[in-house]
């Protein structure tokens, strides 16, 4: 972790002009060290993991991102090196927290999907009915139905819509009603579900992890129960000999009164 912070810092710099031409060798530097780090570090594992290693999808996005690491810095695919940032994403990789929450989000993703086919339905009904009734007035924004799409996208995001409903409504006194249904629609309801869907599928991530653990340790009993009932198992037959062996000894051995009227 200590090193992906370094380097993501260290890339950071280069982008300043000041900085390159004060330190810029030693960055280049430490950028060839941490690659090198990398590639070791991706090696071992691969050596300790073998065939299992390309079974986690978390290791094929290490390996991306080390493959990245080594473009070639001139040519046609020096395009590529800017990707290098990418490198702090093993961050992800690193933190078994933010494992959890990316594991989540991609949980996520068929609800939020439907979320988003009814986000589009219902701006495109707005953007229809927008170019209709206000495409004369305000042909800046509601001119065609892509243009709609856009102001409305941006009324969405409540960034700057009371300038365009203002001026939609001089010439439009109701026009308000539109524009508030609109953002209480797509703003309050829609964009809040993507909220709550994400959220339960944090939730059920980390009762997952719950879980695992408790059937982990439910595991570890059930194997040491499992050890202990053959331990038992094994000492029942030699409990059984002995006690018939001293049934057979007590048999052989007169009794005391016989012995004593002798």
């Amino acid at each position: 972790m200590a090193v992906i912070v370094l380097n993501a810092i260290t890339i950071g710099c280069e982008t300043s002009s000041f900085v390159m031409g004060w330190i810029g060798e030693p960055l280049h530097v430490v950028d060839r060290v941490v690659v090198g780090v990398f590639v070791l570090e991706l090696t071992a594992r691969l050596y300790a993991h073998r065939g299992a290693f390309f079974k986690d999808p978390w290791n094929w996005f290490d390996a991306a991102i080390v493959g990245i690491a080594l473009v070639p810095a001139s040519g046609p695919a020096s395009v590529l090196r800017t990707l290098r940032i990418m490198r702090a994403l093993r961050l992800v990789t690193a933190v078994p927290s933010m494992r959890r929450v990316i594991s989540a989000l991609m949980a996520a993703i068929p609800g939020m999907a439907s979320i988003l086919g009814l986000l589009i339905i219902i701006m495109y009904v707005a953007a229809v009915m927008a170019t209709q009734w206000f495409g004369r007035t305000a042909p800046a924004y509601f001119a065609e139905i892509p243009t709609s799409l856009f102001t409305l996208f941006q009324v969405m995001t409540g960034e700057g819509w009371p300038d365009i409903a203002g001026q939609i409504m001089d010439a439009h006194p109701w026009a308000w009603v539109f524009f508030v249904a609109y953002i209480l629609v797509s703003s309050f309801v829609v964009l809040n579900l993507f909220i709550a869907v994400v959220v339960n599928a944090m939730d059920d991530e980390s009762t997952s992890v719950e879980e695992q653990r408790t059937d982990d340790r439910l595991r570890a009993i059930t194997e040491e129960l499992a050890r202990l009932h053959t331990k038992l198992d094994a000492l029942s037959p030699r409990a059984e000999s002995r006690a018939g062996e001293q049934a057979d000894g007590s048999e052989d051995e007169p009794s005391p009164s016989l012995s004593n009227a002798g």
